[in-house]
């Protein structure tokens, strides 16, 4: 069974930025080479925030939507564990 992964990671320029990948580890070592997205390309180093552990891409690309909607503070709140929205439903990490 594979594992998808919902990340928030914080860039240089202190802004976060949420992504889903199938191997987190690779994927943070992609932005930090200057190959992940254009924005963190932009503002490297990235470090790795928080991530969640989904059963399904489904429903890990439905978390990630959500989150990106959120103020930084959501995002913040939700990375340290002060905040489970109800609709992260099941995940682990």
């Amino acid at each position: 069974m594979e594992i998808h992964y919902v990340y928030i990671i914080c860039c240089a320029n202190d802004c976060l930025y949420t992504g889903y990948t199938k191997n987190i580890e690779r994927r943070i070592a992609t932005h930090n080479a200057g190959k992940g997205s254009r924005y963190t390309r932009a503002h490297r180093p990235v470090k790795l925030v928080a991530y969640w552990c989904f059963k399904t891409k489904r429903k890990a690309l439905q978390v990630e939507y959500r989150i990106k909607q959120l103020s930084r503070e959501q995002k913040l709140a939700i990375a340290t564990g002060d905040a489970a929205p109800e609709w992260f439903g099941e995940h682990g990490a």
